[in-house]
């Protein structure tokens, strides 16, 4: 099979659609797996035994099955007890979730690499818990989980394709719309592939300069 350079661009304007959907499923599933994570690392720090514990086992059921099968459950199940959500919604929630249990345990690891000096100063200048947490502690955690986080958010948009099995029309669905309707699979996949890893690259020098960047403040 030749490639079609005029069916290239009759199927692009779909295909950069699709790549809008998977740039915002991404951007709103990091953002879920960000915020959560932190809940869930805070939670993991809880001096009740109990939260600490059942915080630590839905973390690890969640890391110890597929995305795929979380988004199925998300979309496909939860309506048989009244929770419907759009394919998106359900795709956002599932991909952040998922991510969040990973990027609790890097804002884990960051918090416990600030010194215990740090809160000993923050209690002894009076600042509330809430306070010391925010001006004392975050300041100094997250700057060195950045590299790390990074790499998550990487690792997201590299599984948005399975969004397509709940229906949501980003690139892979779109790609492969335009294959079985046409019967040409060589241009959308490859166009597919391009994109991902033009995207990839993209993402892996931003992360060497976050490194680079690091690596600086730390001299």
């Amino acid at each position: 099979m030749e490639w079609d350079w005029d069916f290239v661009w009759q199927i692009m304007p779909t295909l950069l659609e699709g790549f809008k959907i998977t740039i915002l499923a991404t951007m709103l599933g990091a953002a879920v797996a960000m915020v959560v994570g932190l809940g869930l690392a805070i939670a993991r720090r809880s001096p009740v035994a109990a939260i600490s514990r059942t915080v630590g086992f839905v973390s690890e059921f969640i890391r110890g099955t597929p995305l795929l099968v979380q988004l199925y459950f998300i979309f496909y199940v939860l309506p048989d007890i009244g929770i419907r959500l759009s394919p998106l919604t359900a795709g956002v929630i599932g991909m952040g979730i998922h991510y969040a249990t990973y990027t609790a345990e890097v804002y884990r690891a960051g918090i416990e690499n600030v010194p215990r000096g740090q809160w000993e100063a923050a209690r002894a200048t009076n600042l509330t818990t809430r306070q010391a947490w925010i001006h004392v502690v975050l300041p100094q955690a997250i700057p060195p989980m950045i590299p790390a986080l990074a790499n998550y958010f990487i690792a997201m948009f590299k599984e948005t394709p399975l969004l397509s099995a709940i229906t949501v029309l980003e690139l892979m669905n779109q790609a492969k719309s335009i294959a079985n309707s046409n019967y040409r699979y060589i241009e959308p996949m490859t166009l597919v592939g391009v994109f991902f890893l033009v995207i990839s690259l993209i993402s892996v020098v931003g992360l060497r300069w976050l490194e680079e960047r690091y690596a600086r403040m730390d001299d």
